[in-house]
């Protein structure tokens, strides 16, 4: 039988490896994107059944190209995970090239893996699943770059929904609010310690947004805005 796939990009860290190991559970076969090097030899080393990873960069076309190649030969690809990126919080002042380029990577990977995904499926039955933040439903202090990043990324999900709409191609944008991991670790001028302790659990964020996008259901979920209580 062939195997049911879900790829994920940036699967080796913070709420992203909760997500991946959610996946994994949920007895899905696991396709897991990361560049970190020592992380994904840990994970390649733990999880052997069901899950395969891929260590590379996902703004590289050529690695991105040979991936969903690789992948397309396992089985059926049945969602796609678009959940890599890096943060940069300074003041608009602040920012350097370096800066620009390292939050642009997650749109640019976005970008890369859902447009040879739908090649790679054609019309079959697709999830695109589009994890981006709740700075892309505004601007915040400290976060010029990485919302400009995000609203790159909210619009890029909304044409595709548009672009699909009515075929087989389900795409879903979701938004989580602040999560408490070492997302912030560089940062504490501006969200401190404490302030991030009242932030979301990644176990909690990853199980409702995993939850949503395998349901059986015959429903489509357009967009998931998970905010902390």
């Amino acid at each position: 039988m062939s195997k049911e796939i879900v790829i994920i990009t940036g699967g080796a860290s913070r709420t992203r490896l909760r997500t991946c190991k959610t996946i994994y559970q949920k007895e899905l076969f696991c396709c897991n994107i990361d560049r970190a090097f020592e992380k994904m030899k840990v994970l390649n080393n733990t999880y052997k059944d069901n899950y395969k990873g891929f260590i590379g960069d996902i703004s590289d076309n050529e690695f991105v190209k040979n991936v969903i190649n690789e992948i397309s030969n396992l089985g059926n690809i049945n969602i796609l995970i678009n959940n890599a990126g890096e943060p940069s919080f300074k003041l608009p002042t602040k920012y350097e090239k370096e800066d620009i380029d390292k939050c642009f990577k997650g749109l640019q990977g976005m970008i890369l893996f859902s447009t040879e995904t739908l090649k790679a499926k054609e019309e079959k039955y697709l999830k695109i699943v589009n994890i981006m933040s709740s700075a892309a439903l505004r601007g915040n202090k400290q976060e010029a770059v990485y919302c400009a990043t995000k609203w790159g990324e909210r619009g890029y999900t909304e044409s595709l929904k548009v672009a699909y709409k009515g075929t087989s191609v389900k795409v879903i944008g979701v938004y989580p609010g602040g999560i408490n991991t070492e997302f912030y670790k560089n940062s504490r001028d501006y969200v401190s310690e404490e302030k991030q302790s009242t932030f979301m659990k990644p176990y909690d964020v990853a199980k409702t947004i995993i939850d949503n996008v395998t349901n059986d259901t015959n429903l489509t979920i357009a967009d998931i805005i998970i905010e902390r209580n």
